[in-house]
């Protein structure tokens, strides 16, 4: 079988010896470095209960949507991809080995050869000749003790790991964890309340009701915060640092007291203008902010995209298939009424991701260059890459430098692919570090506590840990 030529020591490193030697230093002292993940989607179920891995395309292609995304715009349907819709794991691994050349460059092909190669021992590539026996390989694998859930947890040095979870979510696997000592790890809850401040969401009026039902709240305006500060306080008994918002735009507003109550009774009844939807959208963000104030919980923001940019994919396969798309995000304007309020609060931490790269040295590096609240969150989703993760360190550090950034997040649901990504981002840092030592433009001293601290210190600050 063919070995994969990114399995070489150097990898992701600069191509010039002197600087490559600086950064292969760096490296060293970081590579081996405890994984602290304080954003993903993992469920938390896979290692309250270790359930084992039912197949290898179920673990690595069929929620990844980085893989099936590509594969269905090669004209893959998506049928053919999802086993829920009759489709043969070991066939759905056939596709992505067919196509694997389609991958050549991707961060997800960078991904899957360093699964294979640190988790399964293989150094060779997918492709259609090698399919059947890779199958074979990692599925024997997966029927090991060594592969599964709880196994993987302390081989890959993970010591902070957080899911994202419903507000109503009873968190018990989380209390499972956290009552069980023969697990060493500290695995966090995530309060997500997206489909509970967007009236746009469907069912958002069904949830509301049992919101108010699970906090016996009334069903006014000054009773639906009680009772999402009700769920966030859960949250926060059960380990939980941060609150997560994925927004299309990051528009915050604050409105009176009469006004909201307005907007909100006419959100439950289905009776919004889209004038009026968008401004409790952007007053929710305002609350959700004040609540952060209060309760100490980290705010983190995911702008830019476009859910579910294809309806008919959506209205069939549901959302999270692949079609989400960036847009262009302005953050300076929309979030002003927000930092007025509460950029100086003292002990408020707010994260903003962006996938609209321009924003990162206009907006993005200044705002958290001014206000004690404000950090730069990492290259998020379509810029988990080497070469977007080397623009974002490049835009951002000459304003903002490093310590106002928020540490690699890998926001992943793939979980084999967390030490590959955390590792792609070491090496992105060693790289530009060491690209700077070489210029001149800091020392090595400096550079190896950037380094150090990136791993540990700078994510232990901005989410509280």
């Amino acid at each position: 079988m063919p070995t994969t030529s990114l399995r070489a020591p150097d990898r992701l490193l600069p191509a010039d010896p002197e600087t490559r030697a600086i950064a292969r230093d760096l490296l060293a002292r970081v590579s081996d470095a405890p994984i602290i993940s304080p954003h993903g989607h993992v469920p938390a179920s896979w290692l309250a209960h270790d359930v084992e891995f039912s197949d290898p395309a179920d673990l690595l292609v069929v929620h990844d949507h980085y893989i099936t995304r590509l594969l269905h715009a090669d004209g893959v349907p998506l049928e053919r991809l999802r086993p829920g819709d009759g489709a043969d794991p070991r066939a759905i691994w056939r596709e992505l080995c067919d196509r694997w050349h389609l991958f050549a460059g991707t961060a997800s092909a960078y991904w899957l050869e360093e699964e294979l190669a640190e988790v399964f021992g293989i150094g060779w590539a997918p492709g259609p000749d090698t399919a059947d026996a890779l199958y074979d390989r990692i599925d024997a694998a997966l029927r090991t003790p060594d592969l599964r859930p709880r196994a993987l947890f302390d081989r890959f040095r993970i010591e902070v790991l957080a899911t994202t979870d419903d507000p109503l979510d009873d968190l018990s696997d989380h209390a499972l964890l956290a009552a069980d000592r023969s697990f060493g790890g500290r695995v966090l809850p995530t309060f997500r309340p997206d489909a509970y401040l967007d009236p746009a969401s469907a069912g958002f009026a069904e949830r509301i009701e049992r919101l108010a039902a699970a906090t016996a709240t009334p069903l006014t305006f000054a009773g639906y915060l009680d009772a999402l500060r009700m769920r966030r306080r859960h949250f926060i008994d059960h380990g939980a640092i941060s609150a997560d918002h994925g927004v299309y735009e990051p528009f915050t507003c604050e409105l009176d007291a009469s006004e909201g109550e307005h907007l909100f009774q006419s959100a439950v009844s289905g009776r919004l203008s889209d004038a009026d939807l968008h401004r409790f959208r952007g007053h929710m963000l305002w609350q959700m902010a004040a609540m952060s104030v209060d309760d100490g919980l980290v705010m983190t923001i995911h702008a830019g995209v476009r859910r579910n940019h294809h309806s008919t994919t959506f209205e069939r396969f549901g959302p999270d298939t692949g079609h989400d798309i960036p847009v262009r995000t302005e953050f300076t304007d929309n979030l002003r009424p927000l930092l007025q309020s509460f950029g100086t609060a003292r002990g408020f931490h707010l994260v903003l991701f962006a996938i609209d790269e321009t924003v990162y040295s206009r907006e993005l590096a200044p705002l958290a260059g001014f206000y004690p609240s404000v950090f730069v969150g990492a290259p998020w989703w379509f810029l988990d890459a080497p070469d977007a993760m080397a623009r974002y360190r490049a835009a951002v550090t000459e304003t903002a430098g490093f310590y106002r950034t928020s540490g690699f997040i890998d926001d992943t649901r793939a979980y084999l692919s967390i030490p590959a990504r955390h590792g792609v981002a070491r090496r992105a840092d060693a790289s530009f570090l060491a690209r700077l030592v070489a210029e001149g433009r800091i020392g090595a001293h400096a550079a190896e506590r950037m380094i150090d601290d990136s791993v540990d210190a700078i994510p232990r600050k901005v989410f509280k840990l």
